[in-house]
């Protein structure tokens, strides 16, 4: 059950928390979930469900420095000392691994949110034949002169304060100004959703109530740029399926421009079957918003496409 967390060694020396929901019906998929910054594996029940009933088995983690998943290397709002790009891609690889090992020979979605989303590119190029298909929900690949501004004045706080607490500026300069950018808003959180009940929720919600450090801003700017590098991008097959999704009044990624930034970049770099949704009036979290319903029965059409249409065969992901 989604609501049981489990437990899994990783090779980066992580405890991995993770939960599962299992496909009802004959199994037709694994969808392994990437959650987004300062939150937590538990918050995709819903989804998890409703990807069970269409057949997948579902598997989500809390990333490092995030949720119940502990490793010496890894308090809360760090990915690690040193390293902390490649161990937690590392970490979905070994997410994936398991999952395999479980269900062998099903084909594999990975499921990324923001943060989750920028994980989930940068794992899928690391691991270029270990995934069906990418899923990209709400993540900014275009930070531009912004994120370059953003990795220096990382570096001047790291010189002054060291690289494990709390950034000042990198929090005013994204939630707090995202929060601004809603008008009449009710919370500071108001910009991940117009359902204010699911506000309340990740409010109140004491796995989303920590700060990330130096190091995991850090780290978060470097799988922005390194995913979407041309070197990283060139590691994989150009038929493989992308599916993209924004909403148009999301602060995080400017109405959802950026999603549209990435899929003419994917294009542009000869990918061939990038598909893409940018949803009227929805905010950062679109499986948390007012009509995520119509978002995840889009998702389920697009995942029958590519487990049907994706002529790789399954051997290279076993």
């Amino acid at each position: 059950m989604f609501t049981e967390a489990r437990r899994l060694s990783s090779p980066t020396g992580a405890l991995i928390a993770y939960r599962h929901e299992a496909a009802l019906g004959v199994p037709r998929g694994i969808l392994l979930i990437c959650h987004g910054l300062i939150e937590h594996s538990r918050r995709y029940q819903g989804f998890a469900r409703s990807m069970a009933d269409a057949g997948f088995h579902v598997y989500a983690h809390d990333h490092r420095g995030h949720g119940e998943t502990t490793s010496v290397d890894a308090p809360l709002g760090r990915f690690a000392g040193h390293g902390g790009v490649h161990k937690v891609v590392a970490d979905v690889r070994a997410m994936r691994d398991m999952a395999i090992a479980e269900h062998p020979h099903l084909p594999v979605v990975l499921f990324g949110h923001s943060m989750g989303g920028l994980i989930a590119l940068n794992a899928a190029t690391m691991h270029p034949d270990a995934f069906k298909a990418v899923a990209i929900w709400n993540s900014n690949f275009n930070p531009g002169l912004a994120g370059r501004l953003a990795q220096g004045v990382l570096a001047v706080e790291r010189m002054l304060k060291g690289s494990d607490v709390p950034s000042a500026i990198l929090p005013r300069a994204t939630f707090d100004a995202w929060a601004r950018a809603i008008r009449g808003r009710r919370t500071p959180f108001d910009w991940l959703s117009r359902d204010a009940a699911e506000v309340d929720k990740y409010a109140n919600d004491p796995l989303c109530r920590f700060d990330a450090s130096i190091s995991m801003w850090s780290d978060v700017l470097a799988l922005t740029f390194r995913g979407r590098s041309a070197a990283m991008l060139s590691r994989l097959p150009r038929d493989l399926p992308f599916h993209l999704v924004g909403g148009s009044e999301d602060p995080a990624t400017r109405g959802g421009r950026d999603i549209l930034w990435l899929e003419e970049h994917l294009r542009e770099s000869g990918f061939t079957d990038v598909s893409t949704r940018i949803y009227e009036d929805m905010r950062h979290e679109t499986l948390n918003e007012i009509g995520r319903e119509r978002a995840i029965t889009d998702f389920k059409s697009w995942c029958d496409q590519v487990i049907g249409n994706v002529a790789r065969p399954l051997e290279t992901l076993s």
